[in-house]
């Protein structure tokens, strides 16, 4: 459907999407206030005008992916209703800090993109993200305002070049999965404050350069998936790791008890793990009602855009893996 083409009325849901668009069509007499839902993905687009994102304020959801865009408009942060947010398979090099603005904004996919940062302050301003998908990019790090997403369920950044994951992951107490996978030799070591993602129930850490895994691993106790192949592990030794997720925690809680003696800073974290986490002052447990997490969701397939099929190797991308179920 063509938007000069119905009464502005019905336009509360506006599909243009995979219509060989070069440019938006939208009449000059249509009320963009009216629209919730907008879908321009599929299509040749480069830009965005400014002029009419800002006209968009009562948008929920905005659907860009598989576009040809390099930039987006900084009037994106007049969308202070916006849940939604598909800008995947594009040339993004970097989202505008104006997205900051979206405080209502709950579910985040940039992938297939050519980031190579996120906005710094991003964590302090998106504080309603749900989940956040950057996976197949160029980043090398995550912002260390990332720890301040305390309602995210979901961090996918496979597939990009990262150094490290942000210290202070121990505030996000309600992420269930988390995929750092396929960083290949970037990623070399975990955080201790791993083990304090009290509600983690999915964890793929595979194809990257790690040889061993933080001991709080074995406070995971919520921890059903893990996925660890194409590692050079050493710690877990490989017995371990065969006889599945299960077998890797107990292992890695004996090796943490053993261990805080000897070493100042391990004390310092047993203490924490120990106590389970302890945040704002009040403790947390798992049988704490408050607490207690939905079953968690499958990460969801690499759905790669039709113009970057072949950006990867499919022997690598879909290489049968070994899943360790509890």
């Amino acid at each position: 459907m063509v938007a000069d083409q119905a009464p502005a009325e019905m336009h509360e849901v506006v599909d243009l999407s995979a219509m060989s668009l070069d440019t938006l069509p939208i009449s000059s007499n249509l009320n963009l206030a009216m629209i919730h839902s907008l879908n321009i993905s599929n299509n040749n687009l480069q830009a965005i005008p400014e002029s009419i994102v800002a006209r968009l304020l009562n948008m929920v959801v905005l659907d860009v992916h598989s576009n040809q865009l390099k930039t987006l408009p900084n009037s994106i942060g007049c969308l202070s209703k916006l849940k939604t947010l598909n800008v995947s398979g594009n040339h993004l090099e970097s989202l505008p800090k104006t997205i900051e603005n979206c405080r209502a904004l709950e579910d985040l996919n940039a992938n297939f993109n050519q980031l190579t940062t996120l906005p710094d302050t991003m964590g302090f301003e998106l504080i309603n993200i749900k989940k956040l998908s950057v996976n197949s990019n160029k980043l090398i790090f995550l912002p260390s305002s990332t720890s301040h997403l305390t309602n995210l369920r979901h961090l996918d950044v496979r597939l990009n070049r990262l150094r490290s994951l942000p210290d202070g992951l121990e505030n996000l107490i309600n992420l269930e999965v988390l995929n750092v996978s396929q960083n290949f030799q970037y990623l070399d070591k975990l955080p201790y404050s791993i083990g304090l993602l009290i509600s983690l129930t999915e964890l793929d850490i595979s194809y990257n350069k790690l040889t061993a895994l933080p001991d709080s691993i074995g406070c995971l106790k919520r921890l059903q998936k893990l996925s660890v192949e194409g590692n050079p592990l050493v710690c877990p030794p490989p017995e371990v790791v065969e006889r599945g997720v299960q077998a890797v925690k107990e292992y890695m809680s004996e090796r943490m008890t053993g261990a805080h003696q000897n070493s100042p800073k391990k004390r310092s974290w047993f203490g924490k793990l120990k106590k389970y986490g302890t945040f704002n002052g009040v403790k947390m447990t798992p049988e704490r009602d408050g607490y207690l997490m939905p079953a968690y969701r499958t990460i969801d397939g690499l759905a790669s855009p039709r113009h970057l099929m072949g950006m990867f190797s499919p022997r690598r991308l879909f290489s049968p893996k070994s899943r360790f179920t509890s």
